[in-house]
């Protein structure tokens, strides 16, 4: 797939609905050991509300898409890390305003400003210990791949393979946001939970533009 139309952006909600539902209980786990075992259930619930939004809306451009999408996260999710995830898809719609379709760059405008308001409404660092460890290089490499000249599928790819590591090194860092910063050196050997929720996201997001969602 070399660009993203907004054709497709509803099927790419369903498919994020599903994997989050299939998810819900992993998270649950995670987010256990060191928060309130709310996260499973609190994706599943805000990515079927923007599937349902989406499905409802009808034809639309892929900002307007993105806008109702955060919206119904917001709405059902009113949580941390839902409020978080309803900022990132918020402002990735105004990254993609008068965008026909999502190729390289325009994903790469989209994961950096995503990015870029979930570290503003979250206040956080890159090393807190916070979903943006994953984020911040997710974005970074959307534009590396972006100036490179590399097609999506390879640079979701890409943007995926370095999420994986970025999740991997969290598992160093101690919390410093959240319930979990209460625990402080005890979530040092533990991976971040929000961390893990952004590497689904960018690998839902790569396995759909392969076509294999």
């Amino acid at each position: 797939m070399e660009k993203i139309t907004s054709q497709d952006i509803p099927r790419l909600f369903t498919r994020l609905s599903e994997v989050f539902a299939d998810q819900k209980e992993a998270l649950i786990t995670l987010d256990g050991q060191v928060g309130d075992s709310d996260l499973g259930l609190t994706m599943a619930k805000g990515f079927a509300a923007a599937d349902k939004a989406m499905a409802e809306l009808g034809d639309a451009p892929i900002d307007a898409q993105l806008k109702t999408a955060g919206a119904a996260i917001a709405r059902a999710a009113p949580s941390t890390m839902g409020t978080l995830m309803a900022t990132g898809f918020l402002r990735g719609s105004a990254a993609a305003k008068d965008c026909d379709a999502l190729g390289t760059a325009q994903m790469a405008q989209f994961w950096v400003a995503f990015r870029d308001g979930v570290a503003q409404r979250g206040r956080a660092q890159v090393g807190d210990k916070t979903v943006l460890d994953v984020l911040h290089p997710i974005a970074e490499t959307m534009n590396a791949q972006a100036d490179a000249g590399a097609d999506l599928t390879t640079a979701l790819d890409a943007a995926h393979a370095r999420a994986v590591t970025a999740l991997e090194e969290t598992k160093d860092l101690v919390a410093q946001h959240g319930k979990a910063a209460a625990f402080q050196e005890k979530t040092r050997g533990i991976q971040d939970a929000g961390s893990t929720v952004a590497v689904i996201l960018i690998q839902t997001f790569a396995e759909f533009a392969q076509g294999k969602s």
